[in-house]
């Protein structure tokens, strides 16, 4: 059975468009994935393992393995205690 190809960002398009629950759920989904990729990002250009940053924080290596992954949502006390531990400050700004 050959696969379909399907235009992920297309079907994403058109559900954020139609579907006012989906859009509220995509938008807060995506401040999430970016917060957590530019943690991620910054550890990775800083050279930290997430072991390294689990030891910095007072967490394992799993939970910031989860974290990184969206699989676990960090409380702020987390996000912020790694936000420290690789010399970040979290600044909320207005959207553009």
């Amino acid at each position: 059975m050959p696969f379909k190809k399907i235009d992920v960002q297309a079907e994403i398009d058109k559900r954020v468009e139609t579907d006012p629950a989906f859009r509220e759920a995509w938008e807060n989904s995506r401040m999430e994935y970016k917060i957590l990729g530019e943690l991620t990002k910054l550890r990775k250009e800083k050279g930290l393992s997430q072991t390294e940053l689990a030891l910095k924080t007072g967490n394992k290596q799993q939970v910031i393995s989860r974290i990184e992954k969206n699989e676990q949502s960090p409380t702020l006390k987390t996000l912020c205690s790694m936000a420290n531990a690789l010399g970040a400050d979290i600044k909320i700004v207005p959207a553009s």
